[in-house]
This record gives structure tokens, C-alpha cells and sequence, in this order.
């Protein structure tokens, strides 16, 4: 394993500095640096400094860090307020089950149903988080999956082409080439080739491949401007070198990735959602802890009671029996009060989320992370390929016109590399000039890139700017009178037409000395010609002459240079990349070069050195400017943002000009806005002294040049700050501040394995526009949760006021908790998860984020909803009264059944039957099954009470239904917003119903649940004690709405009065 630099120093052949200093190797000599690590270019290393060398640093491999074992997560799951309350009560039930069964010498199913269920989701609920914890380490396997395998090094004087790359040390000389995959970081002590390029982008946000050079840099460069240095994990694109090794495993770049990743993972919150939960269980407990004790106190009577003699309380006489029957109350209370079906509901809400969010190419990979989008603050995302294409474009065509100094000017439209996306504005289809010609020929010739078509997508081979080149030729078409053969390939049909024409025999390569490359054609004239494309600066040094619009050829002069610069500055103040075209037709030595190697100019080629002169007295014919060009939707994307109160952060890898134009053009600057206290680079904002300050500024903000570290610390801080953060990425760079974020963001076609496994999300289309959409969809959905929490918190307060009224009056239960566990868990589960598909409102996205420690439930909806549940409590327990005191209400007959009436002060000291002379109760009948108490009158109030409990959990179930109508809005009427705006909530509901019905009328499910069936009579009577939910609630929204809107005046009026 790496051992991260702890031991720094203590390698003694070679001559490190102590520890605590590092050695900056890309600035310093390379001499200096073959000294400092004992090694040299040609022998390098030697194998017995090899093995010591290996003791201090370790294997050139990350580390693997353990995560918790299975049982730590498993018991982890159980660290949550509403999981420990539901496991007291399970146990609790279970034990007071067992030592029923054991008194009454049978023990009955029924009574074991209940924990069993809680067991049950109790293991459910904890396999979920189990699994979805383990998935949250994959993000450090998926980086190893980026380290080179095998290294070409140079060890004792001999080459050694396939070491494992493991087994490399600080000081061992790498060779590398095109394709090759940096095993460790290196610095380039010798240049084989005459260029040399990477791709570095996922590790440094840089949009293009970088050249690298030998010459070292200044010592406080940042990790961009480190030219002399190749980085672990990086590809090269073009070249071949030699390099040092200086660093190995944890101590390279990818290793700092790699710790920041796991100390990110270490410091990861709980999200909005999971934090108000978990507030809601502690209130809950204390809650049910009051209420529980109050049953206690109110029914101590029942179970303890003494004499008073002399003043003092004596004779004290208990019944275990009733105190365990209390004891059961209480139990059922807690039940009752544990919205048991609440994370099923929501975790069906969250995944129904991910559904519709998948069918905009967002896909969730955590689901919690849903929620959170909805009170999503500030979006930091990356420019390139995000708020960009990531595909170059030529943006500006400048031609020569007909005299010199005067520049023709074309604006040409497109941001993908299909040659299809867009055209060219005032441009003379099929009639091009001489001088246009010339442009499309260089193009398309001095070019080594190709596109291809994958499904929908148009993809480049090679550098990207050189693809944007040949889609340019394919707009701009062929000459007057040609055609593209039949058997083409109709994709780039015109590159091919032109290279067809003049075919090529030589290439000069570019570098980075000339900022050129130039190819040597041979026309079916047979004449040669040199065409070269590259830096405008760089051709005009190198140019005498400029070809006009009609062809002809006149001398450069100071007039025409200076509308060439003139027109090359306006562009590059624009940000674009910009590239000239230069020719030449007289080539001395290579008049006859056939491209053989036997032809005395041959030699001339094999010597990079020479290129310079042969591109020498060039004829310059036109200029383009290039950019990666803003997706068209971000604009209005970036509008929704600001209408939405979301501020956006552009944090990208690229230069400051170019990161500059395309903010502005997006719209997170305004085209006349002052930037430059907005607008800074990585390493300036790290200098501020007041970084949090800088943050809350209003508006949009721009970082240019970042690293990792700035991204984590832009985060970090806007956390402290109270802030919720998403965070884009695609890079390896970006995993650790992903990991931070409270939304992780990774791209999916851009984005490497480690940034989609560090992310909570994935854009499969790698747009900006999918994450505004995804937000909308967020808070739609954290809408939608509210309703179906109040509507279940609701439900769950009804119930405990239902238990609380029965034991307060004195009265048999009425409702059992098997009954309460079916109501909370099967009953209400359809109808709470129907509301998760309630519409959106219509200006979702026009209303500030709402705050992350926004209450779930305001003080007025918890009043709301203690009113509903207290009728709903009155509701339960006076139809349990009315069926045993009276004969019929509201005019519906209730004595079909035959069951014998009680007077109130009966039922209410039911306990004392056995001391009642001459009570005697009538048998009755349910469905098919006759109830007689002939043996035992007073078990009329024990085994008699089935009708009258079936009759109190109809109604609960009847009252839940209504109720689930009543949360489609928070404070809208029904008259407003019918039922049937949402037809899944109606389905729902009738499910509901059935599942009633199921228990009601199959015989063995209604000995499970202790109820039987009712007449039609009972369920006109049910109607009509639930329906009234529906009118109390209409009038407390009626009075929400008239208090809000009071609210709204009010503030209008100060807001009014400040200003004057």
C-alpha cells in the first residue's frame, strides 16, 4: 500500500529533503531532478535501490480503506428514533402475547400478528439501508479501475516493456507513447517526439488536450499549469517522451482524489427529509410517553386501589390482570401513534419519483436524493459538456475580399458536429470564390480528424477542433459544377471530395514552437503545393503574400496585417479559439517529392527542426474562430433558475476569458454586468480573506482554473452557510466534492466511472437543462410527500384520540392494535402513496427554494389536524357508544341484529358487571355467526363488543378515505380541485375499500382481525358518522386561505411602508 509520505525522508540513497518539505520537481531543472532521485535518463534506476526505495513508499497502488462491517450497518439501521420506538412496541407486544397464551392455556395467532408485522418491516427496512450503504464505497473501486496496469520502464541500462505498474518506485525513467495510460505522476526529462499532448480534462476540468513540455514552471503553478508534468490516470493523445517518476499511490494527484473521496464519504449528512423524520420521532416519543402515562393515571383506579385509615392510605389492593389489560392499551396507543406504512410510503413516493425523473434523463441513484433536489439552493455546475456541448464549433469564417485590408466576414450557426446542425449566414451556395475554396481545401485536408454516427449522435475521431474544421467544409459545400460521388460516404462527403483532388504525401507535424501543422499535396495536375493551418500570429510571421476573393495574389502588406489582427483580436475577445490557413505553391525541394523515402527531400521531412523554413513565404488566405459552443436551452435554463431563487456557480477547469463569454452568454452574467468581483480563479478566491462573504454575494458566480480542493472548499463553505448544494462533475477531480455535495451530479456521457459512482444522480444526456428539470420535478414530489404525511400524521392522531377517549371514559377497547397495525400499514398505504402522483402546481418553479429546516407541518396544519383527529377520535369511540345504548340514529335502525341495550353508566363500568344484580344479555347475530351469553351476561362487554368494534374500525377506515380527499390540497378547496384530478387516488381509494371488505366478509380473516360482518344498515350508519371529515376540514381551509391571504396583505402593506 502506499504509505501517503509519513516516512518522507528517511530514504538514504537517495538525498531527500526532510519531512515536511516537498521536493516541486516541475520546477526545478531536470539535471536537478536526476540528482535529487538518483537515477538517470539512460541507465535509470537500480534494481537493489529499487526494494529500499519500495519500503518507504509503499506499492504504487491506492489504498483500500475498510469500510464497517455488515453488522455495524445492520445495526445502524436501527439507530432511528421511529425504528426503536416500533421495536419497544414489537417486543413489548410479543412478550405481553406470550404471557397470554401461557395464562389462558392456548395461545392464539391473532395475538402474535401484530409484532410479527413490525418484525417484519423492522427487517425489511433495515435490509434496504443495508444495501443501499454498501453501494456508497463503490466510488473508490471505480478509481483504481483508472490506474495503468503495466509501465514500459528503464531499469540497470535495459528496457523492461511490460512492469506491472504497481512495482514502480519514485526515480524509475517511464517511456511513454500514444495511448499509453500514466502509471504514476511523472516529470517529462526528454521529448521523443517533436509534440507531445494529454488528455488530463477528467482529472484538471481542461476541455482540450494540453501539450506538455521539458521546461519547468514556476513553483506556485497551480495543477494546470504544471506543463512538465504527466498526472496517474491521464492519456496520451499524441507523442512519445520519457518521463521521472516523483510520486507513487497515495502520494499522486489521483491518490489525494482518492483520500478526499473517503474523508468526504466520512462527513456525509443526513438529508432535509431524513433529518425532519427523525425531528418528528422525538417529538413523538415524548409525545406518546405523555399520552401513555396520562392512560396509565387516568385508569390507575381500575387495577390499584387502598383504603384510608388514620389518614394514611392502607390495605392496598392490585390486579396484575388489569394492569396488564392497561398496559395492552398503552401498547396499542403506541401503535396507534407510529405511522407504521410512513417509510414504505415514502420510499414508493421517492421511487415513483426516479421513474418520471429517468423519463428525463436524470437518473437517481440514491433515492433520498429526490427529496433533496426539491430545496435545492445554489447549483454549482461545471461549463464544459454541462452548460456547453463539449463538441468544438466554428462560430466565425473571415475570408479576404477584393482588395487587401478588406475581410469578408461569415457567421455560421451549429453546436454539434453533425454537418446537418446549422449553416453558414450570407453564404454563396454553389457559387464559392477562389479564395473560399482554398479555405474549404486546407480544411479539409491539413486534417486528421473523422466523425462517425452512433444511433443519434455524431461523435469525433482525433482532436476535436480539427472535426469542427471538417463539419465547416461540409456547409460550406463544393465548387460551382462539382459532386460528391455516389459511393462516398455521405457524412463528410466534401472532405472527401477535396482529399479525392489533392491527395497527400507528407505531413509536418504541429509543435508547439511553429503552433502550426502543414501537409504536402499532390493535385491531379501533378504539382505540388503545401497547405498549413495554425496559430493566425504564427502563419502571418511566416506569410508574404494573401490571396484575394477572385484567386489573384498580392503582397501582404501593413494595411491587410493589420485588418487580419484587428478582426483576430475582436474574435479572441470573444473567447474563441481562433486558426488561419495559409498555402504555398512554389516548393523548391519538393517539386517532385512523390512521398518516397529514396527522394533526396525526404531527408529534409525526418528533421522537425526544418519544418519552419519549409513553411516559410506562405500565401495566407482566411481565419476561423472556434469554441465549444452553450447549449441552447441553458439560456432559458438559467432563467428558471433565477425565477426559481436558485443561484448557479460556474466552476470549471478553463480559462477565465472563455469561462467569462460563455457565462455571459448564457445569461449567468448580464451582457453589460460588472464581473470582476464575481468572476475569479481558483487560487484568487483561496486567497480572499473573507471567502464566505464572496459566496453570499446575489446572482451568479464564476470559478476559473479550479482544482479539486476549490471545489470542495466552495462547497463546504456554502454548507456551513445554510445553503443546499448541487453539485455537477464528470472528472476524476470532481468525486470528492460530488461525495460533499448535498446532490452529487456526474455526467453520463462525459463523465467517468469515479464521478458516477462519488454522484446521487446521473444525467444521461449530460445537460444542464435536465437538472432544472429535475429540481421542478423535486419539489413536485417533496409536495406530494407533504400531503401524504399530514394525511397519514393525520390519520395517526385520530387514532391515538380514539384510544385515549376509550380509556378516558372507561369503556371496552374498541379498536385492537392488530387492527390499528392493518389500518396504518395496508388501509392507509394506497391512498398515501396515490397522493404522490397528485399534478404539479403550475408556478412550482416560480417560488423561492424552500428552506432545508422548513417544518413538515406548520403550526396550523398541526392544529388542523388535531381538530380532524380529535372528531375522528369522537367519530371511532361514539359509534362504539351508539351501538350498544342505542336502538337507532339519524333514523337508521340498529336493533336488526337482536343485541340488548346498556344505559351509558353501564358501559362505562363495565368492569363492575359481575356485582350488577339480574344482568342478563340478549344473543345476536353477525353474518352468519350467533353470539350468545347465556354462560356469562358480562361477557357481553368482552366477546359481545365484535359488532360494535368492526363498527369503529369501518368508520376509522371510512374517515381515512375521505380524509385522503381532503390532502390533495393544503389549503384548496375541494370545489377547486376535485377528486378526479387525480384518478389515481380515486383507485386507491376503492382499493382500500376492497381490502376492508376482504377482511370483513372472508370468515378466517375476520377471526384474525376480531371483527365481523355488517348490515346495511350498519354501513349507512358508518356513511354518515364519516362523512362530516370532508365539511370540518372545507371550513379550516376555508379559514387558512382568508388568514394567508390576510398574511400576504400585511406584508405588502409594511414591504409598501419601508419603501417610502
Amino acid at each position: 500500500m502506499g504509505k501517503g509520505g509519513q516516512d518522507y525522508g528517511k530514504w538514504e540513497a537517495v538525498s531527500l529533503k526532510p519531512a515536511g518539505e516537498t521536493f516541486s520537481a516541475w520546477a526545478r531543472e531536470i539535471s536537478e531532478c536526476e540528482k535529487r532521485y538518483g537515477t538517470s535518463r539512460s541507465a535509470g534506476l537500480k534494481s537493489d535501490e529499487v526494494d529500499r526505495i519500495r519500503m518507504v513508499h509503499g506499492l504504487n497502488e491506492l489504498e483500500k480503506h475498510e469500510g464497517p462491517s455488515i453488522w455495524r450497518l445492520i445495526l445502524d439501521q436501527f439507530n432511528d428514533t421511529l425504528v426503536r420506538i416500533l421495536l419497544a412496541a414489537a417486543v413489548i407486544s410479543f412478550v405481553l402475547a406470550w404471557y397470554d397464551g401461557e395464562e389462558g392455556g392456548e395461545m392464539e395467532i391473532t395475538a402474535f400478528v401484530e409484532p410479527l408485522v413490525i418484525f417484519l418491516i423492522l427487517i425489511v427496512n433495515a435490509i434496504v439501508g443495508v444495501w443501499q450503504e454498501n453501494n456508497a464505497e463503490k466510488a473508490l473501486e471505480a478509481l483504481k479501475e483508472i490506474q495503468s496496469e503495466h509501465a514500459a520502464v528503464i531499469r540497470d541500462g535495459k528496457k523492461i516493456p511490460n512492469l506491472p505498474a504497481k512495482e514502480l518506485v519514485p526515480g524509475d525513467i517511464v517511456e511513454l507513447k500514444v495511448g499509453d495510460k500514466v502509471p504514476a505522476d511523472m516529470r517529462v526529462v526528454e521529448m521523443i517526439s517533436s509534440t507531445l499532448r494529454l488528455e488530463q480534462g477528467s482529472l484538471t476540468g481542461e476541455s482540450e488536450a494540453v501539450n506538455k513540455t521539458t521546461k519547468a514552471v514556476s513553483e506556485d503553478a497551480d495543477i494546470q499549469g504544471k506543463r512538465c508534468m504527466v498526472f496517474a490516470g491521464t492519456t496520451v493523445v499524441n507523442g512519445n517522451c520519457l518521463c521521472l517518476v516523483t510520486q507513487t499511490g497515495m502520494e499522486t494527484e489521483i491518490g489525494k482524489v482518492h483520500m478526499q473521496i473517503q474523508v468526504a464519504s466520512q462527513s456525509e449528512e443526513d438529508t432535509p427529509l431524513k433529518k425532519k423524520l427523525n425531528e418528528f420521532g422525538e417529538a413523538l416519543t415524548m409525545i406518546i410517553g405523555l399520552v401513555c402515562a396520562l392512560v396509565w393515571l387516568i385508569n390507575v383506579k381500575y387495577f390499584l386501589s387502598w383504603e384510608f385509615v388514620d389518614g394514611w392510605p392502607r390495605n392496598f389492593k392490585f390486579s396484575f390482570e388489569k394492569c396488564t389489560y392497561y398496559f395492552e392499551i398503552a401498547v396499542a396507543l403506541a401503535v396507534a401513534a407510529i405511522p407504521e406504512g410512513l417509510p414504505a410510503v415514502i420510499t414508493t413516493c421517492l421511487s415513483l419519483g426516479t421513474r418520471k425523473m429517468s423519463q428525463k434523463n436524470a437518473l437517481v441513484r440514491k433515492l433520498p436524493s429526490v427529496e433533496t433536489l426539491g430545496c435545492t439552493t445554489v447549483i454549482c455546475s461545471d461549463k464544459t459538456g454541462t452548460l456547453t456541448t463539449n463538441q468544438m464549433a466554428v462560430t466565425k469564417l473571415v475570408a479576404m475580399g477584393s482588395t487587401p485590408g478588406n475581410l469578408r466576414a461569415f457567421k455560421v450557426n451549429g453546436t454539434t458536429y453533425s454537418p446537418r446542425d446549422g449553416q453558414i449566414h450570407d453564404w454563396p451556395v454553389g457559387r464559392m470564390d477562389a479564395n473560399l475554396q482554398m479555405i474549404a481545401k486546407v480544411s479539409a485536408v491539413c486534417n486528421d480528424a473523422g466523425i462517425v454516427q452512433a444511433e443519434h449522435k455524431f461523435l469525433a475521431h482525433g482532436m476535436p477542433t480539427e472535426a469542427a474544421l471538417k463539419v465547416l467544409v461540409e456547409k460550406m459545400g463544393l465548387p460551382e459544377g462539382s459532386h460528391v460521388p455516389a459511393s462516398t460516404n455521405e457524412l463528410l462527403g466534401c472532405c472527401q471530395w477535396w482529399n479525392q483532388n489533392d491527395h497527400r504525401i507528407a505531413t509536418l507535424e504541429f509543435d508547439r514552437d511553429r503552433k502550426s501543422m502543414g501537409v504536402i499535396v499532390s493535385s491531379h495536375s501533378g504539382t505540388n503545393s503545401l497547405l498549413v493551418k495554425g496559430a493566425v500570429e504564427s502563419l502571418l510571421e511566416r506569410s508574404s503574400k494573401i490571396q484575394l476573393l477572385d484567386g489573384s495574389v498580392v503582397h501582404l502588406d501593413h494595411h491587410a496585417r493589420d485588418a487580419i489582427l484587428l478582426a483576430l483580436h475582436e474574435m479572441s475577445s470573444s473567447a474563441l479559439r481562433c486558426l488561419g490557413f495559409a498555402y504555398k505553391e512554389e516548393l523548391a525541394d519538393f517539386e517532385t517529392y512523390d512521398g518516397s523515402e529514396d527522394h533526396p527531400a525526404h531527408k529534409l521531412l525526418l528533421n522537425p527542426s526544418n519544418y519552419s523554413s519549409i513553411e516559410s513565404d506562405l500565401t495566407f488566405v482566411g481565419l476561423v474562430g472556434l469554441r465549444d459552443p452553450p447549449r441552447q436551452e441553458v439560456y432559458q435554463a438559467i432563467e428558471d433558475c433565477r425565477a426559481a431563487g436558485i443561484r448557479v456557480m460556474v466552476i470549471t477547469g478553463d480559462n477565465k476569458n472563455t469561462a467569462e463569454a460563455i457565462c455571459r452568454e448564457i445569461g449567468v452574467f448580464r451582457p453589460n454586468e460588472d464581473i470582476s468581483a464575481k468572476s475569479l480563479t481558483g487560487k484568487e478566491f483561496m486567497e480572499l480573506r473573507d471567502r464566505k462573504m464572496h459566496l453570499r454575494q446575489s446572482g451568479g458566480l464564476l470559478f476559473s482554473r479550479a482544482e479539486p480542493r476549490h471545489k470542495q472548499e466552495i462547497v463546504r463553505l456554502l454548507k456551513e452557510d445554510g445553503e443546499v448544494v448541487a453539485m455537477t462533475g464528470d472528472g476524476v477531480n470532481d468525486a470528492p466534492a460530488l461525495k460533499l455535495a448535498d446532490i452529487g451530479i456526474a455526467m453520463g456521457i462525459a463523465g467517468t466511472e469515479v464521478a458516477k459512482e462519488a454522484s446521487d444522480m446521473v444525467l444521461a444526456d449530460d445537460n444542464f437543462n435536465t437538472i432544472v428539470a429535475a429540481v421542478g420535478e423535486g419539489r413536485s414530489i417533496y409536495n406530494n410527500m407533504k400531503a401524504f404525511i399530514r394525511y397519514m400524521i393525520s390519520s395517526n392522531i385520530g387514532e391515538v384520540a380514539s384510544i385515549f377517549l376509550t380509556a378516558a371514559l372507561g369503556i371496552p377497547e374498541g379498536l385492537i392494535p392488530v387492527q390499528l397495525l392493518w389500518v396504518n400499514l395496508v388501509t392507509d398505504g394506497p391512498p398515501a402513496t396515490a397522493l404522490g402522483f397528485n399534478p404539479p402546481d403550475k408556478d412550482i418553479m416560480k417560488k423561492p427554494p424552500r428552506r432545508s429546516d422548513d417544518s413538515l407541518i406548520s403550526a396550523w396544519i398541526l392544529f388542523r389536524y388535531l381538530v380532524i383527529g380529535l372528531y375522528v377520535g369522537i367519530a371511532t369511540v361514539g359509534v362504539f357508544i351508539i351501538w350498544y345504548i342505542h336502538e337507532s340514529f339519524l333514523g337508521i335502525d340498529l336493533s336488526g341484529d337482536g343485541h340488548s341495550l346498556v344505559t351509558y353508566s353501564q358501559l362505562a363500568n363495565w368492569g363492575q358487571c359481575q356485582s350488577w344484580m339480574n344482568f342478563t344479555a340478549s344473543p345476536f347475530t353477525a353474518g352468519t355467526q350467533v353470539f350468545n351469553f347465556d354462560s356469562n351476561p358480562c361477557d357481553y362487554f368482552q366477546s359481545g363488543k365484535v359488532k360494535a368494534m368492526t363498527l369503529s374500525l369501518s368508520v376509522l377506515v371510512a374517515i381515512e378515505m375521505f380524509n385522503s380527499l381532503n390532502a390533495l390540497s393544503e389549503d384548496g378547496s375541494l370545489l377547486s380541485m376535485p377528486p378526479w384530478v387525480n384518478p389515481w387516488l380515486l383507485l386507491a381509494m376503492s382499493v382500500s375499500f376492497g381490502l376492508h371488505f376482504l377482511i370483513l366478509y372472508v370468515p378466517f380473516l375476520a377471526q384474525v382481525f376480531g371483527i365481523v360482518p355488517l348490515s346495511f344498515n350498519e354501513w349507512l350508519l358508518v356513511l354518515a358518522v364519516a362523512f362530516p371529515v370532508i365539511l370540518i376540514d372545507e371550513v379550516l381551509k376555508f379559514i387558512g386561505r382568508c388568514t394567508s391571504r390576510h398574511r400576504g396583505l400585511e406584508r405588502r402593506r409594511l414591504r409598501k411602508s419601508k419603501a417610502e
